[in-house]
């Protein structure tokens, strides 16, 4: 089959899915990231969420470093780790170390949400809205300690170990904001197309035009992360639709002003394999971008394996 072009990674919630325990979804998740090595995926990312109960990955970096030992070749990254809850000097220290244990396969993707409910973010952090308004400062403090060149009342300070390959940094979001911030500090940038109502193509094109070369990236890297069932007839992948859960769009903190805009991409695509080949192609065109971070919202584990092994199966 010719070629797409492609990049394709895969971004799993980890989900508890039906009467599945916290342990098997946990399995589950290892055995996907093991799959996607196999089929030829780039990178599999692990979101953080919090007393969620149908979700279950609290703590990206005990989830990765349990894959990376069971994978030899998969980047392993989070998408994203909620900055806003914690120490940057914690965040570069445990990315570093994974980083050391993996070498050359870490990416450490950033967000800004809080991960769970109000009370789930207070008892994990306190004051969320105070964190999030920290964020800039955060984030500067992160990218500084990835730079080695952290000072903390005017000494320097180190996130060890010192891997010989650093992590990767990437922003992610679902607004101009985020895009704002990975094009000001000079990260990578992923965008939520599939739980988001604006048009990633408008995103990406913002991102481009503000990023400004750090330290860390000389010119801009970019992913649309989006909803993917892929089956062998379209009415098979119109039944798992039935049953899928995409997360809702989310709604940003700023208020942005409502221009008219043309029909933004969509939030999930599906259908055969050459369908879903076919609209990537679009999107790839009409975004510019040949990567995607695919998230597949299919509510049984085999099923939504085989989704994407079929995906590969046209694409890489």
């Amino acid at each position: 089959m010719e070629n797409t072009g492609f990049i394709l990674s895969v971004l799993d919630l980890v989900p508890k899915i039906g009467e599945a325990s916290y342990e098997q979804a946990l399995q589950e998740a290892a055995a996907l990231a093991a799959s996607a090595e196999k089929w030829g995926y780039k990178r599999y990312w692990v979101a953080e969420h919090h007393d969620l109960k149908d979700l279950a990955c609290a703590s990206p970096e005990v989830l990765l470093a349990h894959i990376g030992a069971k994978t030899s070749r998969i980047r392993l990254g989070t998408g994203a780790l909620l900055l806003p809850h914690y120490s940057p000097l914690k965040v570069a220290e445990s990315f570093r170390l994974l980083a050391a244990l993996y070498p050359g396969r870490v990416d450490l993707g950033i967000g800004r949400a809080p991960g769970g409910s109000a009370h789930a973010s207070m008892a994990l952090s306190g004051n969320f809205l105070q964190n999030v308004a920290d964020m800039p400062k955060k984030l500067r403090a992160l990218i500084q300690l990835l730079e080695d060149r952290y000072m903390y009342e005017d000494r320097p300070v180190q996130a060890r170990p010192l891997p010989s390959v650093q992590p990767d940094l990437w922003m992610l979001g679902t607004n101009s904001k985020s895009a704002g911030f990975a094009a000001e500090y000079g990260t990578g940038y992923v965008f939520g197309q599939f739980m988001s109502e604006r048009d990633g193509a408008e995103v990406l094109q913002t991102y481009r035009d503000h990023f400004k070369p750090s330290a860390l990236l000389d010119k801009p890297r970019l992913m649309l992360a989006i909803g993917v069932i892929c089956a062998k007839t379209e009415e098979k992948a119109k039944e798992l639709l039935e049953d899928a859960k995409l997360p809702g769009p989310e709604r940003a903190v700023e208020q942005e002003a409502q221009e008219e805009r043309r029909e933004p991409l969509k939030r999930l695509v599906l259908g055969t394999p050459e369908q879903v080949r076919e609209q990537l192609a679009l999107i790839a065109e009409s975004a510019g971008c040949s990567e995607f971070l695919i998230f597949c919202p299919v509510q049984d584990y085999r099923k939504r394996l085989e989704s994407y092994k079929l995906l590969a199966s046209c694409c890489l």
